[in-house]
């Protein structure tokens, strides 16, 4: 029988879950240490109590970093059978998260499916449902209907919910107060700020988030606090908004703290290069080092179609810089919604992204893996290369569509491969080549 509604309120009492006992092992982290962080905050275990499936997983401070996979249908794409293959794609290349955003008809047969099914984190967008769920116009909704959608799902047993608590008056204030060429591009944060403005009320996450950490609490979900004034181009980056909402945010997440819920916050989605460092900071000393959670960020917005590497640059560096948690892009976006190709091509690089900010932060054995690889390399063996890359499938596919005429080679350099050579005359051997041509 437990003794506590939420993995925070156990970490407080000095109790190690079964679900930190987990999470210490895949991190190669004391159980103690991990139970301290996950008290103070600065480690996340969203793990709601009716999400029997689920292989538990930490997020924040000395772990790895995680990766997040959107998808979900909208009124245009409306075929799950599709999108029960992204997840399949997802879960085989390690996304340690799934989030379903799908916003046109009742969603919740396809996410109570995929919460029964999955061993990853499932997210939602209450906010995004609110329309399809309680088929009603945006005007003709109430703060209890939002309230009532977030129990719904959290009864479903999602793990993590983006609330867009943050974009209350006072951060529209500083919105309009500085104009921007993007103004709002969340999708959650727009349809707040066009509530707002039609009721002229305020935002009834933020007026009832009492309430609604009251639900989060009771089924253990982490709270994923939304930046619904991130910057949509680089030129609106670090503004007044984005600050201003992030302020807010750091008061949320102590309010979140004290009723022993779990918090991450969610960060910027465009922003220069030289600019991410700096903000990575920021947002963990304004929100006292909660778990951060990134949408890239995509460092310049002129690669339509190369998204998922804007996003992989600005999510390597937002990383090692501090990020926990990077939500993957895809090369559909800007465009339309990813087909399942685009799924694997965001999947793959917010993964490149990920394992090198570990390597950079040195997270524990970050680099097993990549010394594995230079020991294959070493010995030429492909097989073994195949099994250790990210992708081995594509590496195989690569290597076998220009085969080499000797195996220990590949068809770049042929017998001229400098690794060959050199292991050649390190075992005292003779290299000859006009023999050979």
């Amino acid at each position: 029988m437990r003794t506590y509604k939420t993995q925070m309120e156990a970490a407080k009492k000095g109790i190690i879950t079964p679900e930190m006992e987990v999470v210490a092992k895949k991190e190669y982290m004391d159980a103690e240490v991990l139970r301290e962080k996950v008290a103070k905050g600065v480690i996340a275990i969203p793990c709601n109590v009716n999400h029997k499936s689920i292989s538990p997983e930490g997020i924040g401070e000395g772990l790895r970093t995680k990766i997040n996979v959107n998808l979900g249908i909208s009124g245009d794409c409306k075929d799950y059978s599709e999108e029960w293959k992204k997840v399949d794609v997802a879960l085989k290349f390690g996304a340690e998260a799934i989030m379903d955003l799908s916003n046109y008809g009742k969603t919740n047969t396809f996410r109570t499916e995929l919460i029964e099914k999955s061993p990853a984190m499932i997210g939602t967008v209450p906010m995004y449902d609110a329309i399809g769920y309680l088929e009603k116009d945006l005007l003709d909704i109430t703060a209890e209907d939002f309230l009532k959608v977030v129990r719904a799902h959290a009864e479903e047993g999602v793990d993590f919910m983006t609330i867009h608590a943050g974009i209350n008056r006072r951060a529209v204030e500083a919105f309009r107060r500085d104009p921007r060429k993007m103004n709002i591009v969340s999708r959650g944060g727009s349809l707040l700020f066009a509530w707002m403005m039609m009721t002229g009320n305020e935002n009834p996450f933020y007026e009832h988030y009492d309430e609604v950490l009251e639900i989060l609490r009771e089924y253990d979900v982490t709270i994923s606090l939304g930046d619904a004034l991130r910057p949509g181009c680089i030129d609106d980056s670090t503004d007044g908004g984005q600050i201003s909402e992030l302020i807010e945010l750091g008061a949320l997440t102590e309010r979140a703290w004290e009723k022993d819920v779990q918090v991450m916050v969610e960060g910027p989605g465009h922003m220069a290069m030289n600019e991410i460092e700096a903000n990575m900071k920021l947002q963990k000393r304004i929100c006292h080092n909660a778990p951060f959670y990134v949408l890239g960020p995509l460092v310049t917005d002129i690669a339509p179609g190369y998204d998922h590497i804007t996003s992989a640059i600005g999510g390597a560096i937002a990383a090692a810089s501090g990020a926990d948690f990077l939500c993957y892009v895809t090369p559909a976006e800007h465009l339309r919604l990813p087909d399942f190709n685009d799924v694997k091509e965001g999947i793959i690089a917010s993964r490149i992204a990920a394992h090198a900010a570990d390597i950079a932060k040195g997270v524990p054995h970050a680099r097993e893996q990549d010394n594995r690889m230079a020991e294959a390399r070493h010995k030429v063996d492909w097989e073994e290369m195949f099994d250790i890359a990210i992708d081995g499938e594509k590496a195989r596919e690569y290597f076998e569509s220009t085969p080499p005429a000797d195996r220990h080679t590949c068809s770049m350099c042929g017998k001229m491969c400098a690794v060959r050579t050199t292991n050649m005359i390190l075992e005292g051997k003779k290299v000859e080549f006009c023999t050979e041509l």
